[in-house]
């Protein structure tokens, strides 16, 4: 599968990656109370950057919402920024959005199979560097307990609409 047929001048996709940064952005602000942290939209968009706009063009829109963060721009979840943040439990997990959005958009399925295991395995990788850090701060097993298990069956859900959306959006 290509990546959504987007203009291929040089301008469009830097619209679609500022575009893909801004969707990041407020799909970080649009919060569900849940613990141990609230519960955002971040992961559905950073797989749907991949599959809709590619591995190169996804990867940058990440990396842009990032330098926002790193920067002091209020991007993330909660009012936090800069590199202290970025640094901090949830910093695996920023890793992690570069990885799965590369992952969804270098892997291309045609189907409805293919496609739900490229947004399942794009989601799964998202959670290897986020775990791994977050238990240098409190443990292997404390940082799956709160840092992975809480959020499954959101992420079975988020991995459906992100086929949803690309199906829809082709």
């Amino acid at each position: 599968m290509t990546a959504i047929a987007l203009p291929r001048s040089r301008a469009a996709t830097i619209l679609a990656v500022v575009g893909g940064s801004l969707a990041l952005w407020a799909s970080a602000k649009a919060q569900v109370p849940f613990w141990p942290v609230p519960m955002t939209m971040q992961t559905f968009v950073v797989v749907a950057l991949g599959m809709l706009l590619g591995a190169r063009a996804g990867v940058a829109a990440v990396l842009l919402y990032l330098a926002e963060g790193a920067v002091g721009l209020p991007v993330f979840a909660g009012p936090v920024a800069g590199l202290a943040y970025m640094a901090g439990p949830t910093g695996g997990f920023l890793l992690g959005f570069v990885i799965a959005a590369f992952v969804a958009g270098r892997l291309r399925a045609h189907t409805l199979l293919g496609q739900s295991a490229v947004a399942l395995l794009a989601h799964a990788v998202l959670f290897v560097p986020g775990l791994l850090w977050l238990s240098t701060f409190v443990g292997l097993e404390h940082a799956f307990a709160a840092g992975v298990a809480p959020f499954v069956l959101a992420t079975l859900l988020k991995a459906a609409l992100n086929v949803a959306a690309v199906r829809m959006a082709r």
